[in-house]
């Protein structure tokens, strides 16, 4: 009994890890496609309105 509880762990464990680095992976996959789209247009970065104030802003590397 205390090997499968071990088993469960260690699959839960790994199946946790599995998520974050297809999580992360798509992540850096987004970063890589808006800095090729930025440079085939000649863009100096991403404009988002703030809903608040109205004006636009650069899009910042953590949104």
């Amino acid at each position: 009994m205390p090997q499968i509880i071990l088993l469960l762990i260690v699959a839960l464990i790994a199946w946790i890890g599995y998520r974050k680095f297809i999580a992360d992976a798509q992540k850096v996959t987004r970063h890589q496609e808006r800095l090729r789209r930025e440079r085939e247009t000649g863009a100096n970065g991403t404009l988002v309105k703030d809903p608040k104030t109205g004006e636009y802003r650069l899009k910042r590397e953590d949104e």
